[in-house]
């Protein structure tokens, strides 16, 4: 079974954590949430209020499959100010492991990190500046994946994005099912 580690910081992006999380459990995949606060309880940016699975200190990410930063303000900042999350990512990414983010965070957590230089990669609207002055290529797409590095552009990428990371991890056959079976298909009609 694939592993995913799924870091919530306080101030994250909603749909961008929660939708992902929903669709790769419904495929299969062993998803483990993880506060890198002081508690397991972690506020998503409007106010709900989730409880990690684990906290950052209990775990030992090397058996990660993916590493997903969502996005949201001031959650990717936040992500980007713990200097675990940051080790584990880099680790992930120069192990030529999965490494997927989405909305503020391919611009705020691995831009800054040196992970997406030369490649093309696609944020929330407004960031790609930043995308840019750290030597990577903004598509504008809602998701856009470059060897092992997968961004999201925003909330309504959540789905679509899931979807791809899904097919990544298990197969598209996989993926078109869980869609189908969560009528995402009947709206691309």
């Amino acid at each position: 079974m694939k592993k995913v580690y799924v870091f919530l910081a306080d101030g994250f992006e909603d749909v961008e954590a929660l939708i992902p999380i929903d669709v790769w459990r419904r495929g299969g995949i062993d998803v483990t949430t993880v506060s890198i606060s002081d508690f397991p309880l972690v506020q998503s940016a409007h106010g709900v209020n989730i409880e990690a699975d684990i906290m950052f200190e209990q775990g030992d990410f090397s058996d990660a499959d993916l590493l997903f930063l969502p996005g949201g303000m001031p959650g990717a900042t936040n992500l980007f100010e713990h200097k675990g999350v940051c080790k584990a990512v880099v680790d992930q990414a120069v192990a030529g492991k999965k490494v997927a983010a989405i909305c503020a965070s391919p611009a705020v957590v691995l831009a800054p990190l040196g992970l997406i230089e030369g490649k093309k990669a696609t944020c929330y609207p407004g960031f790609e500046k930043v995308l840019a002055e750290n030597g990577a290529t903004y598509t504008g797409d809602l998701f856009t994946v470059d060897s092992n590095i997968t961004t999201g552009e925003g909330p309504a990428a959540a789905f679509p994005f899931a979807y791809e990371l899904l097919s990544q991890l298990v197969n598209k056959q996989t993926s078109d099912q869980i869609a189908e079976g969560m009528r995402f298909k009947h709206l691309m009609a």
